[in-house]
């Protein structure tokens, strides 16, 4: 379980996140949704302690996540997996480098201890014998893959996902969707998801929270998102889904 508890943020005097508080649950993908400069990217940084928090406070189970210090963080983070927009792979690393790499940062496991967790990654995403070739060989998807690879290969107890299908087609987003749910569901992770996918919403949205102008503006779950009584809300989903039909319409038709 993460909690945060009446975050507020700004910069350069602007406030970004307004008094957010909301918790989001074990084994359950959690996704934050609203429009671009809404302030859930800050809200999911803040969370991960990419930024500070000018007040409140962020719970990682039991434990007060703002009060540590950098290196009390460190043991937290060793139980964090982050997939970052566009991946985010070391170019000039192969695939079983890239994802050993937090192996070889946080534990003193020997090279065959590690060689073997990360062929366990690779295969778990359903990716085999690409081991040695390189982010530049891979597609937009194997791409994504291998960072879910990465980003479970210390077995995280909390996952982080920064628009996981940004810049992919439709049936490769599902594919990441799906693997993302199963993982969660299957390691029992406190998932957390920023995306403007709206079929990302509606196929794995076990809990999803609005953020509109730094306020988090509503909470529910897929079931209840179509029926809300917001009109901010409603707004957004049918924007979004509108511009999602013209993406994949666009795609399709190349």
């Amino acid at each position: 379980m993460i909690r945060a508890e009446h975050i507020v943020k700004s910069f350069e005097g602007r406030t970004v996140l307004d008094d957010v508080s909301v918790e989001f649950e074990t084994g359950k993908t959690n996704l934050i949704i609203g429009r671009s400069g809404s302030g859930k990217t800050v809200l999911l940084k803040s969370l991960v302690g990419l930024h500070e928090v000018d007040s409140g406070r962020v719970m990682y189970d039991d434990v007060d996540f703002t009060a540590l210090g950098f290196r009390e963080r460190k043991a937290i983070r060793k139980d964090i997996g982050m997939i970052f927009q566009g991946g985010a792979l070391l170019d000039s690393s192969s695939v079983e480098e890239n994802v050993k790499l937090p192996l070889d940062l946080f534990t003193s496991q020997s090279e065959a201890e590690k060689l073997e967790r990360v062929n366990f990654c690779l295969q778990r995403v359903r990716l085999e014998n690409v081991n040695h070739l390189y982010p530049a060989e891979l597609s937009g998807g194997m791409i994504k893959r291998v960072a879910i690879a990465r980003a479970i290969v210390l077995n995280p107890k909390y996952l982080f996902c920064d628009e996981p299908n940004s810049g992919l087609d439709p049936q490769t987003s599902i594919v990441i969707d799906n693997l993302i749910h199963e993982i969660t569901r299957e390691y029992n992770i406190t998932t957390i998801i920023n995306t403007h996918d709206m079929n990302s919403v509606m196929e794995i949205g076990e809990k999803i929270v609005y953020i509109h102008q730094g306020r988090k503006w509503w909470e529910g779950t897929k079931d209840e998102i179509l029926y809300a009584d917001n009109r901010e809300l409603n707004d957004f989903v049918f924007a979004s889904a509108m511009a999602k039909r013209a993406k994949d319409a666009a795609v399709s038709g190349r």
